[in-house]
């Protein structure tokens, strides 16, 4: 018996939903720290002052700002960004000595 198609079928998601706009504004607006690991594996540590549709400019103390690609950001994490070797190292000198 051949498949027909559900005349009730539903809509797709839309293709924007606005949270990446909402997120990004809840960071700028209170200047959260923030880690940006670009595509190339880089880190970048500031805060977000600007973005638009198409770039955001982060904010750095003692560094140049930066305006960013947003096609160039692999991820945004608030805080710093931490890899398990710099964990064990913070973990040990937090440990005292026996």
């Amino acid at each position: 018996m051949p498949l027909r198609p559900n005349p009730k079928s539903k809509t797709p998601p839309p293709e924007e939903t606005l949270e990446e706009a909402n997120y990004l504004k809840q960071l700028g607006e209170k200047q959260k720290p923030v880690s940006i690991r670009l595509l190339g594996g880089e880190v970048v540590r500031g805060w977000i002052e600007y973005y638009d549709r198409d770039m955001l400019r982060l904010t750095r103390e003692g560094e140049p700002n930066l305006f960013i690609f947003k096609s160039e950001i692999a991820y945004i994490a608030e805080g710093e960004i931490t890899t398990p070797k710099a964990r064990r190292s913070a973990a040990k000198q937090a440990a005292p000595e026996a």
